[in-house]
């Protein structure tokens, strides 16, 4: 089976431990308390850099010496982390370009905690150091599982180093001043650049006047690329220096789902295991939560897939830190299993007293004893999961419909100058994946550089940026078999964000059979409807003018100067189909629409819906599991349509039998061949 290590045998159970902020003669009992509830892996050592390195050249791992030998005889599982999440206030002090410079130009000072200028010299020589210096001296602890570098990396920086570093990143893309000056098409306003030095970073004292508004996208988008860019660098080097000392330990790094900031698609190559923190608010709903699974999945490419923490109770950081009420913490845990996880780990061990996570939950709260209900929940998952042992482990999904995710193109809509302020790419994609989710199709997502061949269905919303030979791909998938769907304003610009010429929706528009000739936006308080299929939707936010060229139309508007023009298309290309749909509409029409290009093309749910019942699968060669995940507040039932047996209870169901699921419980039902 492949998944992350060889050394563990089930799924992991854990997570955040700082006994550093406790006085030793509490250890013993943590040992006591956490063995008690079923963990059997700590990750240490994220925030200790400060107390590991008291200054430039001295170093006392004394404490983590007793942390890591105490954990070692007490035969947990480490995740050792290379500290570098927050630096130290001595090196802020000797060497400030660590610091960051905001998006408002002002420099900070010590404090926080993503602090750190990813371009900084001082952080890169002392960063790239003490994970050398970890890896050396833990090398031949056998119980080491992965490597944690650094800690949920993220922000922004726009200092003087980023700046120069900047320039260099963009004569290593572009080559000459020429080429830069078309991709942002300078002639506009004036913005020629004649020199590297003239090129100055985007940011409120210079092309903003809003985060996400700007009057020069293509200096934007590089710049977001350049960040996530200078960032992954930071990770990659801290990767080299403890992969040179220890290869056969995985490294991973705690990604934090769709996150706006980093394009995971491409740190993913980088990991060994994909990792991520699962914070939903209280308000989540189970198809957003399962979303943000799949994206980190999928940016794996098929590597194996980490929950590296959850809270096990509360949060402290929503404006409400509602408790997570009893049933949940296993729910979601499960859900994480169902969607790919190979562990189930909690932020944190034990409940800080001080700062701004004292009222974060924790597996050992305040009290300190084992009495409490989160404890025993706690411990109760970690016997089923000792139960479960190696089941799932490195099992995988197989989809057969796909959702197209770029981060790219988030950036460049977030950035666009029209033609709505309510352009939202994420609640787009959601729109889909909710509709396939209640529909039980197993999803992926995928990005511009993943193949196409095993899917029958791909669906790119609001695809507005087409990367070059991304329309080819596309095309070929089309014509021998593939279905595509997209959405309004799709194919409108290059990678540059500039707009390709010759009618939108551009490369797309032979595979669509398309001409869009105008966009209409709609305030929050209008809309338009059409019709598909016999059925009246409403017409949201864009409506896109178009006209067939070889494509059907499905249903068109009912109102306005363009009252009967088609809002949703196909078109047949090859031996295969494309949909267009142009506009947004509400969760019954995306359900009924890709319900039916399912069944069109074949791809049969998992099981029979039922309301709030989440079903997905996972298969490895000891057997295809189904998931049921009841996240109502009822007890509901669906009837088995094959021999199944639940292998939490060893109960044997014949096909056609009744399976009762109770209010926010799980069932993994194995197939029995």
């Amino acid at each position: 089976m492949k998944h992350y290590s060889n050394k563990v045998k089930k799924i992991v159970y854990g997570g955040d431990y700082n006994p550093e902020q406790w006085p030793e003669e509490i250890w013993p009992e943590d040992m006591r308390l956490l063995k008690g509830a079923g963990v059997d892996i700590v990750t240490l050592n994220v925030f200790s850099w400060a107390a590991i390195q008291p200054s430039e050249d001295e170093y006392d791992f004394s404490k983590l010496d007793k942390i890591m030998e105490m954990v070692r005889k007490n035969g947990l599982y480490v995740c050792l982390a290379t500290s570098t999440g927050a630096h130290p206030a001595w090196m802020a002090k000797r060497h400030p370009d660590v610091l960051r410079t905001d998006f408002e130009g002002r420099k900070h000072k010590f404090g926080f905690r993503h602090n750190s200028c990813p371009n900084s010299p001082a952080y890169h020589k002392y960063s790239v150091r003490i994970a050398k210096k970890l890896a050396e001296r833990y090398k031949d602890y056998d119980n080491i599982v992965a490597w944690h570098i650094s800690n949920e990396y993220g922000g922004e920086c726009y200092c003087e180093n980023c700046e120069k570093a900047f320039r260099l990143w963009l004569k290593e893309k572009y080559g000459t001043l020429e080429a830069l000056n078309r991709a942002w098409n300078t002639s506009f306003w004036g913005h020629t650049f004649y020199d590297w030095d003239e090129i100055v970073l985007p940011n409120a004292l210079s092309e903003h006047f809003e985060y996400n508004r700007t009057v020069f996208q293509g200096i934007t988008l590089d710049y977001r690329r350049f960040n996530s860019d200078s960032i992954l660098n930071c990770y990659r080097m801290e990767y080299d220096a403890v992969k040179e000392i220890t290869p056969e330990i995985p490294v991973t790094t705690n990604l934090m789902g769709f996150y706006p900031q980093l394009d995971y698609q491409k740190w993913g190559k980088y990991m060994d295991v994909i990792s991520w923190d699962n914070y939903p608010t209280c308000d989540a709903t189970p198809a957003q939560i399962a979303m943000t699974h799949d994206i980190m999945r999928g940016v794996g490419g098929g590597k194996p897939f980490l929950l590296m923490e959850q809270t096990p109770g509360v949060s402290n950081w929503h404006s409400f830190c509602a408790l997570k009420r009893p049933g949940v913490m296993r729910l979601w845990s499960y859900q994480a299993v169902a969607h790919g996880a190979d562990s189930v780990m909690f932020f944190q061990m034990r409940r800080s007293i001080g700062a701004c996570e004292k009222y974060h939950s924790a597996v050992i709260d305040h009290v300190g004893n084992d009495k409490t209900r989160v404890y025993r929940e706690v411990a109760a998952l970690g016997r089923e999961l000792e139960k479960l042992g190696e089941a799932t482990l490195g099992a995988v999904t197989e989809a057969k419909a796909a959702i197209y995710f770029d981060w790219d193109n988030w950036w460049a809509l977030n950035c666009t100058a029209g033609p709505s302020a309510d352009l939202d790419y994420l609640g787009e994609v959601r729109n889909y994946y909710q509709a396939l989710y209640e529909l039980n199709i197993p999803i992926d997502f995928v990005g511009a550089e993943d193949e196409l061949d095993h899917y029958q269905i791909v669906i790119a919303p609001l695809l507005y940026m087409t990367k070059p030979g991304y329309d080819e791909k596309i095309r070929r998938f089309v014509a021998s078999g593939g279905t595509f769907v997209t959405t309004y304003f799709s194919g409108i610009v290059d990678e540059h964000d500039l707009v390709i010429t010759g009618g939108y929706p551009g490369r797309l528009r032979d595979i669509l059979g398309i001409w869009a000739e105008e966009i209409d936006a709609l305030p929050p308080d209008r809309e338009n409807a059409f019709t598909y299929r016999g059925q009246v939707y409403p017409a949201r936010l864009l409506c896109d003018l178009i006209h067939p060229e070889g494509a059907e139309s499905l249903g068109g508007y009912h109102k306005d100067f363009y009252a009967q023009m088609p809002a949703v298309t196909v078109n047949t290309f090859g031996k295969g189909r494309a949909y267009y749909v142009a506009t947004r509409s509400n969760e019954a029409f995306y359900r009924a629409f890709l319900g039916d290009i399912c069944k069109e093309c074949g791809v049969e749910p998992l099981h029979d819906s039922v309301e709030g019942l989440e079903i997905t699968v996972r298969e490895n060669e000891l057997g295809r599991y189904l998931f049921f995940l009841n996240h109502n507040e009822n007890a509901v039932r669906t009837i088995l349509k094959d021999d199944m047996m639940d292998i939490l209870t060893n109960e044997r169901y014949k096909s056609g039998a009744e399976l009762e699921i109770n209010s926010r419980d799980v069932k993994i039902m194995k197939y029995i061949r």
